[in-house]
């Protein structure tokens, strides 16, 4: 597991930060905001039960210490569109606990595709990565980097 946790830390330095994909990511890895966890999930539930831990830790702690979470997945969710479904399960998660609005996910995948793009339109890549990646942002921290 800790062979994806590099992986994964490498692409957000080289890629992500490395070329400014996401302006709010440079701060938040420079001063070690950002944590990243590895879950050990074969099958949605575990997957979802990983997931609210890390809502609660986000909850647990200010954002000038946790701002940010990227949840790798690299034991499912190989397949694009399984992974759209649990993407759908994590937003009814949040919907359900009146978190909406309080954090946001965005999400990367090896085999991302936005809707309605050919195939093979660059616009893709921006958002692959070398695992399934769930990423849980504090809303008030996008908006004060976006502002």
């Amino acid at each position: 597991m800790q062979g994806v946790e590099q992986a994964v830390r490498h692409w957000l330095e080289s890629v992500v930060v490395g070329l400014n994909l996401c302006p709010f990511a440079a701060a938040t890895v420079r001063e070690q905001r950002l944590r990243i966890v590895v879950s050990r999930a074969e099958e949605p539930v575990a997957l979802l039960d990983d997931v609210q831990d890390e809502i609660n830790r986000l909850d647990d702690r200010p954002a000038t210490e946790l701002d940010t979470t990227l949840i790798a997945i690299p034991r499912m969710l190989s397949r694009f569109d399984a992974y759209l479904d649990v993407l759908d399960e994590v937003e009814r998660l949040l919907k359900r606990q009146g978190r909406i609005g309080v954090y946001q996910v965005a999400s990367f995948h090896p085999a991302y595709r936005f809707d309605g793009l050919p195939p093979d339109d660059p616009s893709h890549l921006t958002n692959r990565a070398p695992v399934p990646l769930i990423h849980l942002l504090r809303e008030a921290s996008v908006a004060a980097a976006v502002a």
